[in-house]
């Protein structure tokens, strides 16, 4: 692997590239040049034009798209045909399911969800998981969330508002009284309490990835939530269902960005559970932390961003480096901790 496309240079996209950059040869694209200096090839285009998209992945040997969820498949499909690599970061469950199709005879990889949620978390997850004999339950957190909030919804847009929307209006998979099944997102909601911080927590949906299908029969519950400030849940359901404004994404995705644009000081909190049984004796395994804004480079990155960007650029460098297979289909928990931390941009999250 030489010749790596990234498309899509957003909030996430730019930094994926530039970290790419520091060991492969990569042409960045995207309708508008950052407004950044940026270390890699730029290439300005429409990808909806199918001629641009072919031109642009002729020489690649992977490509990685920081797109929306619902524009992922055209460039899925084209990375097939072309038997290239392909990775995203897409927690849309029809999409996943579309290239997870096409990985069953593809020349090469094809790894979609490589996040947060799904992603990282579920590596996490799975290698608490692998530490007990027998498992009674996987529960599974991540909120990305400004870090001094204002206001009663408590949020601001540092990630794409489509993917936001997209999550709290689809099902949720989980498995609940070992029965495999879905649930309504902004459903289920907890109180959780970190270092002294009261947040909620409520079912949304694609955080497990293939989670499901993977331990299914093997335990009583799994589930996944996203984190947030408490008083969010209600106020979305009001605006989704009560205004009915969940047939209208692009305008709710218009009021929330206009009305909660990013921030630069934001905070990731990541939190895995794991109960079971290690030989007779009934335990407890939890994996916390909460990751903030750095620099690379000399640049400022949210932590949002930099935690997406190096979780998909650590996927990469393993299928690079023979430590995942050359083709097929990836799930996120086959994608061992260990192997994730050894690589220079997992090697962030320790």
């Amino acid at each position: 692997m030489k010749n790596v496309v990234v498309i899509g240079l957003g909030k996430v996209g730019s930094l994926v590239a530039t970290l790419l950059s520091k060991r492969f040869r990569v042409t960045g694209v995207d309708r508008v040049k950052p407004p950044v200096d940026i270390p890699f090839t730029f290439k300005a285009g429409d990808i909806s034009q199918n001629s641009f998209l072919e031109a642009i992945l002729e020489h690649a040997d992977a490509v990685v798209s920081c797109m929306p969820y619902n524009l992922n498949l055209p460039i899925a499909q084209l990375a097939y045909r072309k038997g290239i690599h392909y990775f995203d970061l897409t927690e849309d469950v029809g999409t996943t399911a579309a290239i997870r199709e096409m990985a069953k005879d593809s020349k090469a990889v094809m790894v979609p969800q490589c996040g947060l949620a799904p992603g990282f978390i579920g590596i996490v997850g799975t290698d608490l998981a692998k530490r007990f004999t027998r498992i009674r339950d996987i529960e599974l957190r991540v909120g990305a969330l400004p870090r001094y909030p204002n206001g009663l919804m408590g949020y601001s847009f540092t990630w794409s508002p489509a993917g936001v929307v997209n999550e709290y209006l689809n099902d949720a998979e989980v498995i609940h009284n070992g029965v495999r099944k879905m649930v309504p997102s902004l459903e289920g909601i907890e109180m959780i309490n970190i270092e002294g911080q009261e947040f909620e927590a409520f079912s949304t949906s694609g955080g497990l990835g293939t989670m499901c299908e993977t331990f299914e029969g093997k335990l009583d519950t799994l589930n996944y939530k996203t984190i947030r400030y408490p008083g969010h849940c209600s106020l979305m359901r009001f605006l989704l269902y009560e205004l009915i404004l969940k047939e209208k994404r692009e305008l709710v995705e218009q009021i929330l960005t206009e009305a909660k644009p990013a921030v630069q000081q934001d905070v990731v909190y990541v939190y895995a559970v794991v109960e079971g049984w290690k030989g007779k004796m009934l335990e407890r395994e939890e994996f916390y932390r909460a990751y903030h804004p750095i620099k690379i480079d000399g640049q400022h990155w949210r932590a949002i961003s930099w935690t997406t960007a190096a979780s998909i650029v650590a996927v990469v460098e393993m299928v690079a480096d023979g430590a995942l297979p050359s083709k097929g289909f990836i799930k996120q928990e086959e994608i061992t901790l260990q192997a994730f931390l050894k690589t220079s941009n997992g090697h962030l999250f320790e």
